[in-house]
C-alpha cells in the first residue's frame, strides 16, 4: 500500500465524515497533508461526534421529546453507523500496511 492510497483513503473518509456531519466538504479541515497523524485524529473525532450527535437524539426520542422524530433519529443513527464502518476499514488497511512493511526484509 502506496502513501497516496492512505492519502486517498483518508481524503475519503473525511469527505464522508464532512457529509455525514452536514459540513460542506470543501470547507473541511484538512490540516497540513504531510501531518498523518493529526490527519487521523481530526477523522476519528468527526466519527466520533457524529456518534454522539447520534447518540443524543437516540435518547432525546426514547425520552418522549416531541420536537424529536423518528426519521431523523434513524438517519443520524445510520450516518453514524457508516462513518464507523468507513473508519473501521481505514484502520484495517493502516494495519494490513504496517504488517506488509514489518513483514518486508531488509
Amino acid at each position: 500500500m502506496s502513501d497516496i492510497d492512505i492519502s486517498q483513503t483518508i481524503s475519503k473518509l473525511r469527505e464522508m465524515a464532512a457529509a455525514a456531519g452536514g459540513q460542506d466538504v470543501s470547507k473541511a479541515d484538512t490540516g497540513n497533508s504531510s501531518d498523518f497523524g493529526a490527519l487521523l485524529k481530526s477523522a476519528i473525532e468527526n466519527v466520533n461526534d457524529i456518534q454522539q450527535q447520534a447518540g443524543k437524539l437516540s435518547d432525546s426520542f426514547e425520552k418522549g421529546d416531541p420536537q424529536t422524530n423518528l426519521t431523523e433519529v434513524m438517519v443520524a443513527l445510520q450516518k453514524a453507523k457508516i462513518s464507523f464502518q468507513a473508519m473501521v476499514e481505514v484502520r484495517n488497511k493502516l494495519v494490513g500496511a504496517y504488517q506488509d512493511i514489518m513483514n518486508m526484509q531488509v
